[in-house]
C-alpha cells in the first residue's frame, strides 16, 4: 500500500483529530477500505492507521502523533467520505480513550454505503405522467398512433372493444372495428369522464398484479441492491471511485474537446524481425513498447504536439512523458513512461511491467500517474483491429492501437514482375484536440510516427 502522512488536526486540550485526507489533486472523497488500528490500540508517529481508496489507488492513512486511538468515527467498508469528514480520534497517553466525545465542531460525517450490509428498499415513489385519467373497473390498452388518432376522432374509447395486437396493443384495425359498430349503433359514443385531479403515484404490487398481463410491464419492477432480481428488473452495481471518476473525466472530455481522428496502417515488419534478434539475446520486449518509444520520438521531432490545455490556451511541454492506459480490475489506469525519448526500448519494457503491475495491486504513487504529456491505448492484446479512444485532458492526444494482422499486398521484384508478399500491418487511430493539434499536424504527425516506427533504427 501506498504511504502518506495523515491528515491530521490538534487543539491543545482536545483529541486529535483524524480527517478524511486529500490524497490526489482530483479527489474528491474516499472510501475506508480498513482500519489497520482498534479502539484503545496505541499508534506511534508513522504508524498505519487505516487504508483509504482514493480515486486512483488504495492508500495507507499514517499517523503523525503518538498516542492512542480512543475512537472510530467512520466505519471500515464507508464509502462517499467527503474531504475532511473527521473519521477518527486520538488521545494522548494516559487520557481516558473510552469516554472520548467527538468534538462539537465537527459534524457527523455525510451518509455512508456499507455494501455488505444491503438496507431495506422502501416502497418505490414513481410519478407516473398520465395524459388521460383511468376510470377504475375499464381495462387499459396501450394504443397504436393509429388507433389514437381514430379514437379520439370518433370519441370511442378502447375499452369498448378487443386488443387483439402483439403485447395487447390496440390497433389500428381493432379502432376501425370500433368504428363499424359505432356507425351500426350497436355502440354509443363514450368519451372517459376525468376523475378529480390528483398526484398519481406508483400503484402497488397487488394492483399492478390486478390489470391485464403483458409480457412487458407497464411500469418496470425496481430491484433491490443485494437482492436476488425478480423477473423483469435491474441490478445496480456500485461504482468505486476509480470508476465514478473516470466516467466524470470521460464525459467532460467528450463534452468540452473537440475531437479529431486520423487513422494509418504501419507495417511492423522490421519491428518483428528487431524483437526476434532481441529474444535471441534473452531481452523481452513488446510491439507496444516501440510504439511508446516510436511516440516519444516523434514528439521530440514535433514539440508542437507535445502541449497540453491550460484553460486559456495551448502550453508546449519541456518533457515527453507518455501515458499508457492499462486496465485494471477497477477501471482503467495512466501509469507515466517518464522521459520516453531519452529511454531504450528495454528500459521503457521494464518501466512498463513495473508500473503495470503497481497499477493492477493499486500501489501507485501519484507522481506515477499524474501529468503525462502523450497517451497510448492497445487493445491489440484483445484482438481489436482499431478503435478510437477518449483525449485525457489536458493532453493534446492519445493514440489507439489495434492488433497486428498478416495482409498480403501486391509489389513487384527487382526485375518489375508483380507479386504477393504478406506484410503485417497494424491500425493506429490518432484522437486530436483540434484547439491545438488541427488535421494537418495530426497528419504530419502520424506520417513521420509511422515512418519511424517501421524503421527501428531510427529509435535506438
Amino acid at each position: 500500500m501506498l504511504e502518506t502522512g495523515s491528515h491530521t488536526e490538534k487543539v491543545l486540550g482536545d483529541p486529535i483529530k483524524i480527517l478524511m485526507p486529500s490524497l490526489s489533486p482530483t479527489m474528491e472523497e474516499g472510501n475506508i477500505v480498513k482500519w489497520l488500528k482498534k479502539e484503545g490500540e496505541a499508534v506511534s508517529a508513522g504508524d498505519a492507521l487505516c487504508e483509504i481508496e482514493t480515486d486512483k489507488a488504495v492508500v495507507t492513512l499514517d499517523a503523525s502523533d503518538d498516542g492512542i486511538l480512543a475512537k472510530i468515527v467512520v466505519e471500515e467498508g464507508s464509502k462517499n467520505i467527503r474531504l475532511g469528514s473527521l473519521i477518527g480520534l486520538i488521545v494522548e497517553e494516559g487520557e481516558d480513550w473510552k469516554h472520548v466525545e467527538i468534538p462539537k465542531d465537527v459534524g457527523p460525517p455525510p451518509p455512508v454505503s456499507k455494501p455488505s450490509e444491503p438496507r431495506p428498499s422502501p416502497e418505490p415513489q414513481i410519478s407516473i405522467p398520465v395524459k388521460k385519467e383511468h376510470i377504475p373497473g375499464t381495462l387499459r390498452f396501450r394504443l397504436s398512433p393509429a388507433a389514437r388518432n381514430i379514437l379520439e376522432k370518433h370519441s370511442l374509447d378502447a375499452s369498448q372493444g378487443t386488443a387483439t395486437g402483439p403485447r395487447g396493443i390496440f390497433t389500428k384495425e381493432d379502432a376501425l372495428r370500433l368504428v363499424q359498430l359505432k356507425q351500426t349503433g350497436k355502440i354509443t359514443e363514450s368519451r372517459p369522464t376525468p376523475a378529480p385531479a390528483a398526484t398519481p403515484t406508483a400503484p402497488s404490487p397487488l394492483q399492478t398484479t390486478a390489470g391485464p398481463s403483458y409480457p412487458r410491464p407497464m411500469i418496470p419492477p425496481v430491484s433491490t441492491p443485494g437482492q436476488p432480481s425478480a423477473v423483469g428488473t435491474f441490478t445496480e452495481i456500485p461504482a468505486s471511485n476509480i470508476r465514478r471518476v473516470i466516467a466524470k473525466r470521460l464525459t467532460e472530455s467528450k463534452s468540452t474537446v473537440p475531437h479529431s481522428y486520423a487513422t494509418a496502417d504501419c507495417d511492423l515488419g522490421a519491428v518483428l524481425k528487431v524483437r526476434q534478434d532481441l529474444v535471441k539475446d534473452d531481452i523481452k520486449v513488446s510491439v507496444n513498447d516501440f510504439i511508446i518509444k516510436a511516440a516519444a520520438v516523434t514528439l521530440k521531432q514535433m514539440p508542437d504536439v507535445n502541449v497540453s490545455w491550460d484553460g486559456e490556451g495551448p502550453k508546449q511541454l519541456p518533457f515527453i512523458d507518455i501515458s499508457v492506459a492499462v486496465a485494471t480490475d477497477k477501471g482503467l489506469l495512466t501509469p507515466i513512461i517518464k522521459d520516453a525519448a531519452a529511454k531504450g526500448i528495454q528500459e521503457i519494457a521494464d518501466s512498463v511491467k513495473a508500473l503495470s503491475k503497481k497499477a493492477r495491486d493499486g500501489k501507485l504513487l501519484p507522481e506515477e500517474y499524474q501529468g503525462g504529456s502523450f497517451s497510448i491505448s492497445n487493445l491489440g492484446m484483445f484482438g481489436i483491429d482499431e478503435f478510437t479512444a477518449v483525449i485525457n485532458p489536458p493532453q493534446a492526444c492519445i493514440l489507439a492501437v489495434g492488433r497486428f494482422r498478416p495482409v498480403l499486398k501486391l509489389t513487384e521484384d527487382e526485375e518489375g514482375n508483380a507479386k504477393l508478399q504478406q506484410r503485417q500491418l497494424i491500425t493506429v487511430t490518432m484522437s486530436s484536440d483540434s484547439r491545438m493539434v488541427d488535421d494537418e499536424l495530426a497528419t504530419r504527425f502520424l506520417k513521420s510516427f509511422k515512418a519511424n516506427l517501421e524503421n527501428p533504427i531510427r529509435l535506438a
